[in-house]
């Protein structure tokens, strides 16, 4: 297995050059991991396991960024299977977790040996089958998209990699056809793209009841869903805020405001019992990137089948 990333086929940024850098992490912590004792070494262990488990990052990356490129070839292989094994290395991550909270180093002694072999693995695919046939599929400006948004998730590395751009050039031609792209199918978002049917089929359909109230305190939005908590129509939009509320609660609710205004609060939460439901009410100050104040929404929500919920529902189990 090389896991030397001097001989990466790829140059210093590039995902592909990342990916080897954080094996070099990875395949030390599991020769530490394999040398410590769980428990004469405990707090080692669980210090080494910890660093190891961020390897969810790499997990995440793949998932979300990587796979979605080789989607769009025609390769799903990766987002099935290795997908697949991600969550079970997660599983086993989660188990390892659970003897550690028990004191049960028996099984964490014999159940640690196989996260290790299946992690060495997992290295060995990446290298020999799903880098190299991802390198020969995408092209540079498909590398540099997925090297812009891997930021959000993160890395294993303690020091984020440089920024993948081949040259100004590559740059410049990815961004005039992203802009394409957006005013052909859509508004661009700061993370992708809607169209106007898209967007109020969204707000239609989350089940929510949004209103926006921006920094000059007048209703410029609401969203029109099937079953609303409190009822809104037309004639609110452009109408003052102090307005729209009875006025035992006017005073709390400009109170509220005044304090988003100032800085001094970004969000009030309120819960009620209104016609037999159990009603989640919050407030959230919008601001813009230099945090100037922007308004305010205002997010009502039926809590009453989700303050009932107990135990778990996992995804396989929807239909049941």
């Amino acid at each position: 297995m090389n896991t030397d990333t001097k001989s990466s086929p790829v140059v210093e940024g590039h995902p592909v050059y990342t990916y080897f850098q954080e094996v070099d992490l990875i395949v030390s912590l599991l020769k530490e991991l394999s040398a410590t004792h769980p428990q004469e070494e405990t707090q080692k262990w669980f210090n080494i396991f910890n660093e190891l488990s961020t390897i969810e990052k790499r997990f995440l990356r793949k998932e979300n960024q990587l796979f979605p490129y080789l989607e769009k070839k025609g390769w799903n292989g990766p987002s099935k299977g290795m997908w697949s094994f991600h969550d079970t290395m997660r599983e086993q991550m989660r188990l390892l977790r659970k003897h550690y909270s028990d004191n049960n180093y028996e099984r964490l002694k014999a159940d640690t040996p196989y996260l290790i072999d299946n992690i060495y693995r997992l290295i060995e695919v990446e290298e020999t089958v799903l880098f190299p046939n991802a390198l020969q599929l995408l092209e540079d400006k498909d590398w540099i998209e997925m090297s812009n948004g891997e930021e959000e998730i993160g890395w294993m590395l303690k020091n984020p990699p440089i920024p993948y751009i081949t040259n100004e050039t590559d740059a410049n031609d990815f961004e005039a056809k992203e802009e394409s792209l957006f005013a052909n199918e859509g508004f661009k978002l700061n993370e992708g793209y809607m169209t106007l049917e898209q967007l109020n089929l969204l707000f239609k359909t989350i089940p929510l009841d949004l209103t926006y109230v921006d920094e000059n305190d007048r209703v410029i939005f609401y969203n029109r869903g099937e079953e609303r908590v409190f009822p809104r129509s037309a004639g609110i939009i452009g109408r003052e805020v102090k307005f729209c509320h009875p006025p035992k609660s006017v005073g709390t609710v400009l109170e509220i405001l005044d304090k988003f205004r100032k800085g001094e609060q970004n969000e009030a939460s309120f819960w009620i019992n209104y016609k037999g439901q159990l009603i989640y009410i919050r407030y959230f100050a919008v601001r813009d990137e230099k945090l100037n104040y922007k308004g305010v929404i205002e997010m009502s929500q039926d809590i009453t089948d989700i303050k009932a919920i107990s135990g778990e529902r996992r995804l396989l189990d929807w239909s049941n």
